[in-house]
């Protein structure tokens, strides 16, 4: 099963941790510190957590897809960059409390969208592969989307 991935930059993680969790009528499935993620299954939604700066407002992050296997991103980087999508891969990449396989695009507004698997947990929030976690390795230096956390 696939489903979408919402990560969003919070000011206040244990305020969101409330809201999220009464709006979907369930619990975190990870909350560390720094992050929360929700598996919620209806609908369908990998909803992603990241502490921010207590003064901003929250933010998008990034858009992703959760997928449950190595072959499934690497059938959507094919299929990307096929239909002539610039695309960057990232294999066993430490983030987000996960071990990773993924790939990344923007959208025609620089949105961040990647098509990611979790193929083991981890003990960090941010990337161990050097730079920020979430941080497309093909962008020009902006952070896609944080300089300070992680997918």
């Amino acid at each position: 099963m696939s489903r979408v991935q919402l990560a969003l930059r919070v000011p206040d993680l244990d305020a969101s941790v409330a809201f999220y969790s009464k709006l979907f009528g369930t619990g975190p499935a990870t909350l560390r510190d720094g992050y929360a993620n929700f598996a919620v299954t209806e609908p369908p939604l990998k909803l992603v957590l990241i502490e921010g700066a207590a003064d901003e407002a929250t933010r998008l992050d990034h858009l992703g897809v959760e997928v449950t296997s190595t072959g499934a991103v690497r059938a959507a980087a094919a299929r990307l960059a096929g239909a002539g999508l610039a695309t960057t891969e990232e294999n066993d990449t430490t983030c987000c409390y996960a071990l990773q396989d993924k790939v990344w695009v923007h959208g025609p507004g620089r949105e961040p969208w990647e098509v990611y698997v979790v193929k083991a947990d981890a003990g960090t929030l941010t990337r161990q592969q050097g730079g920020a976690c979430c941080t497309d390795p093909a962008d020009t230096g902006t952070p896609a989307p944080a300089a300070d956390g992680c997918c």
